[in-house]
């Protein structure tokens, strides 16, 4: 299966299935040098697993993580960093009556259709748990942009209806919505209550604000910053749409708003506002990096559905299991671990794009 490979010099290749003996990761192209530790990847791990609250899957998984290959007495090498998960409590019998028609929503249709055989066993390779390995990658990233003074706020920013109306940081992690607003997340845990009543699902937002981000990361035309960060966004599998600061609002507006003046502070060059989210042309300029991903609902829902079977008969179903009725908490972690992925490969392929820079490393 191509497509399992992201990054140009950060490379990242998770593997494994949901419901296979574990999942993981291997990362090439982590400098040597990083002190890591297996506690620095569990943190992030820990953000996303299954099982934590009223509105997560009830499959309980530890996600313990193991450091195979790529670090020794503390350090990374340089050499690849091998990381696995292993799968613990699989329920596979819930799944083995979708081996035989697709269920509304899910990619089990497009997966036959292309290679004629699909692992129906929780999604499988299409399987959210799949972005586990990303998680495991996006740790190292992160720990890798602090040294470089630069840090990601992420964070979800509206579930259904309900979206947040002020900005605390230190809420986030006070409730189990990862929402900044403590009374945005009370109205969004009554919405999803109503749709555990309906036996439905919500989807929602998550916002990533990324400080201290130099100027001059990203690079024109093909591998624009911007165009990066969309496609290793879009690739967690839920993600239906991308914004980068105003988003979708600047179809509606005028250019006399939209354009980010700019001014000189203490003989450095700053902007007014921040309408482009931190990116002119592809390449940062020195603000905030903001961007938004929209999840869609999750499509595992108990409600009777309509669909056809593997002979092309229409037929209707009741998916049974254990699913997440929104899955946008649990993917905060995901999206600032895709960020922190792409954000250091752009810093890494940026070095070589001044002879000075070179010269710098080897003279």
């Amino acid at each position: 299966m191509a497509g399992s490979t992201y990054g140009m010099i950060f490379k990242i290749t998770t593997w494994g299935e949901s419901h296979g003996k574990g999942i993981g990761v291997v990362i090439d192209g982590c400098p040597a040098g990083l002190l890591l530790e297996r506690e620095d990847i569990q943190k992030f791990l820990d953000r996303r697993k299954p099982g934590q609250d009223r509105y997560s899957t009830k499959r309980r998984e530890g996600d313990a993580v193991e450091i195979l290959s790529g670090v020794f007495e503390g350090y990374t090498t340089g050499t690849p960093i091998a990381l696995m998960i292993r799968n613990t409590d699989q329920r596979s019998e819930d799944y083995n009556k979708i081996a035989d028609y697709y269920r509304p929503g899910h990619a089990d249709y497009t997966y036959d259709e292309k290679y004629g055989f699909r692992d129906y066993r929780g999604g499988g390779r299409s399987s959210g748990r799949e972005t586990a390995g990303r998680v495991a990658a996006g740790a190292i990233a992160s720990k890798l942009l602090k040294e470089l003074g630069v840090t990601l706020t992420t964070y979800v920013r509206s579930i259904g209806p309900v979206s947040i109306e002020t900005f605390h940081p230190e809420e986030i992690n006070r409730n189990s919505l990862n929402m900044p607003d403590a009374a945005a997340a009370e109205r969004a845990s009554e919405y999803l209550e109503d749709c555990l009543r309906k036996q439905d699902s919500s989807g929602g937002c998550i916002e990533c604000i990324v400080h201290g981000l130099p100027s001059g990361v990203g690079d024109p035309v093909f591998e624009k910053l911007d165009a990066n960060l969309a496609k290793a966004l879009m690739s967690i599998g839920a993600v239906k749409a991308i914004e980068i600061g105003d988003g979708k609002e600047v179809s509606v507006t005028t250019g006399s708003h939209n354009n980010d003046a700019f001014v000189g502070e203490n003989g450095e060059v700053r902007k007014k506002t921040n309408h482009a989210g931190g990116i002119l042309g592809g390449i940062s300029d020195g603000s905030d990096l903001i961007l938004r991903a929209s999840f869609k609902p999750t499509p595992s829902i108990f409600t009777t559905q309509q669909t056809v079977n593997s002979k092309g008969d229409n037929i209707e179903i009741n998916i049974k299991g254990r699913h997440d009725p929104v899955i946008v908490p649990r993917a905060v972690v995901v999206v600032e671990s895709m960020t922190a992925v792409t954000l250091i490969d752009s810093l890494m392929t940026g070095m070589s794009c001044r002879l000075s820079n070179l010269k710098k490393i080897w003279n």
